[in-house]
């Protein structure tokens, strides 16, 4: 089986693209949807973010408040980096975990919007990186998710830009509105089926 890790910045479509692999019968691991169950599910991750971030993204009653999280780590890095390493061995894990679960398949996709960025990139045999003009990502993620594009800008801030990522991976799908993605999402499946055929 491969892995074959799937990228790009904040409002590049990567829920999209993910979507249409999936009906190709490719399992996906969203490996930031992942994350935000596992942090709300493990006492044990929520207890180090008590000690080693903030005990105010905690309401009075001591539940986990995902939006004070998210605020506290929105505004410092330092926390944000805190927060990357307290979680990451537990994606590690329940991917492995997952990995098993779906392992009568060529490849699956391990999305992340940090693939790059956290050095889980090294895990993959590919990578794809699905690239968008900043302006429209952010006309998309203003739509979306309902932020100011000061706030949208910030958080790309802190991503790879379109250019370094796309030097460290073997696929690029451009969503940009213009060019049609199940196209060159198709030639990307048929190239890593034939990579995994050569593997066999």
């Amino acid at each position: 089986m491969i892995i074959v890790g799937i990228t790009g910045g904040i409002g590049s479509g990567k829920t999209m693209v993910c979507n249409i692999f999936r009906q190709l019968g490719v399992p996906v691991y969203e490996a930031d949807v992942e994350a935000k169950k596992l942090v709300e599910s493990h006492s044990e991750i929520q207890d180090q973010i008590k000690k080693e971030i903030s005990e105010d993204a905690f309401n009075k009653k001591g539940k986990l408040d995902r939006q004070k999280l998210s605020s506290i780590v929105f505004k410092d890095e330092t926390s944000l980096k805190k927060l990357n390493k307290i979680v990451h061995p537990y994606v590690i894990r329940h991917f492995a975990e997952w990995k098993k679960q779906n392992n009568d398949v060529a490849y699956v996709l391990k999305e992340a919007a940090i693939l790059f960025e956290s050095g889980t990139n090294q895990d993959c045999d590919q990578v794809i990186t699905i690239t968008a003009p900043e302006e429209l990502r952010i006309k998309r993620t203003m739509q979306r998710d309902k932020r100011t594009k000061d706030e949208v800008e910030q958080i790309m801030k802190r991503q790879w830009s379109d250019e370094e990522k796309i030097k460290k991976s073997d696929f690029v799908i451009v969503n940009d509105e213009h060019e049609m993605v199940i196209p060159q999402l198709l030639e990307i499946h048929d190239k890593i089926l034939s990579l995994t055929n050569n593997n066999v």
